[in-house]
């Protein structure tokens, strides 16, 4: 939730109003997207940083199973971002950086009960 919050509320506001078109840089699945793509994109992170917030804030059943999948592709961006980038180191640190998300996305999965849901669930 921390980060969630984070995201929505101090850095993507900031990085899209601050940033000029040329130097923004958004990545997805673990592919940089650079220039107007990401500028373009970057209202879409927002929207979920700011549902993943608001989810976990609430506990809502709605979050459920998403967040987990959402953790899952950072752990696959993690290990494409290795993969692909010259500043990557291969698929051994890829695996290793990306498997502490694959633990928490588990974790996100098995963790069913405690979204018991808000109000306006």
């Amino acid at each position: 939730m921390l980060f969630c919050g984070y995201m929505a509320f101090i850095y993507v506001p900031w990085d899209f109003l601050s940033k000029p078109v040329a130097d923004a840089e958004e990545v997805w699945f673990g592919i940089m997207l650079t220039g107007m793509a990401a500028k373009a994109t970057e209202p879409l992170h927002l929207a979920i940083y700011l549902a993943g917030a608001i989810g976990f804030w609430r506990m809502s059943l709605k979050l459920h199973p998403w967040a987990a999948l959402y953790v899952l592709q950072v752990a696959i961006a993690m290990f494409v971002w290795n993969l692909l980038n010259d500043g990557g180191r291969g698929i051994t640190s890829g695996l290793l950086i990306a498997l502490p998300f694959v633990g928490l996305a588990y974790a996100l999965w098995r963790s069913r009960n405690k979204f018991t849901g808000g109000a306006s669930d």
